[in-house]
């Protein structure tokens, strides 16, 4: 038997290897990846801690902001912080604290932003001459940063005897400024009220 009778023997054995091996590598190509076994694909909360106070101060050692509530919750999966109850409180030495408290939070990744949801109720403390100021909604996108806050939720307004309501509103803390997007609608409680400005967009 010479050497090309030994290889048309053994070709179908050769070409039955080549077939499992191109099965295996298939399969491999089109399994998903491994799941971590780390718990980081799950959406459990890694911490939580209850009745909390967190604040952030100025260069001066003087308070910024604090915010406090009576759950905090984090989840490692996406870096949500979720905060029930939460009482969130801006300083200001020039005018007066503002306070925020709403049902919920939620912290963003970086902690830049935070977007209260449910009951949302907004008090800017009287100061001066200036009367207390109380707005109301169901959702709120707070900057602490950046003394912003938005919503594009309908909007009502106290100030003094005077009720303005609205949808949508940007207020900004640094620049003394809040507007009323859209739909305002005014109920003058006295005449010679003075009123903060409002814009349309």
């Amino acid at each position: 038997m010479n050497a090309s009778d030994h290889l048309l023997r053994w070709y179908p054995a050769f070409l039955l290897l080549a077939l499992v091996g191109l099965t295996f590598w298939l399969d491999q190509k089109v399994q998903p990846p491994p799941v971590p076994r780390d718990g980081s694909t799950r959406h459990d909360p890694d911490f939580i801690i209850d009745n909390f106070t967190a604040m952030r101060m100025n260069p001066d050692g003087t308070q910024r902001y604090a915010i406090r509530g009576t759950t905090m919750t984090h989840y490692p999966d996406d870096s949500a912080t979720h905060l029930v109850q939460p009482r969130f409180i801006h300083y200001d030495a020039k005018t007066a604290p503002v306070r925020v408290a709403s049902d919920r939070a939620l912290v963003s990744r970086d902690g830049e932003d935070v977007y209260f949801t449910g009951n949302v109720d907004i008090v800017r403390e009287a100061y001066s001459d200036q009367p207390s100021m109380n707005l109301q909604t169901e959702y709120l996108h707070l900057t602490p940063e950046q003394d912003l806050a938005r919503t594009d939720k309908k909007v009502t307004m106290t100030r003094g005897p005077t009720v303005v309501e609205g949808v949508g509103m940007l207020y900004d803390h640094k620049a003394r400024t809040l507007q009323l997007l859209s739909k305002v609608k005014v109920t003058y409680g006295s005449p010679t009220l003075n009123l903060p400005s409002f814009g349309r967009k």
